[in-house]
């Protein structure tokens, strides 16, 4: 199944950039406008915390269940 990941370039200690978003999609999911509206706000966090990573700031975006 496709993956989407988001991963900062700066290494962590194992030499590899953190992983921000790591997530399985399929053509279905899109048939959904509230699937792709959520995952574009997904990606959105994912790339912000990346970059502040990259940065060396803290991360503040983040996953934030609904609710």
């Amino acid at each position: 199944m496709p993956q989407i990941i988001v991963v900062a370039d700066r290494p962590n200690g194992r030499g590899e950039g953190p992983v921000m978003l790591n997530e399985r999609v399929s053509a279905a999911d899109f048939e959904s406008e509230h699937f792709a509206t959520a995952l574009v706000e997904r990606l959105g966090w994912a790339v912000t915390d990346a970059s502040a990573v990259e940065q060396d700031r803290p991360a503040t975006a983040g996953y934030r269940p609904a609710g």
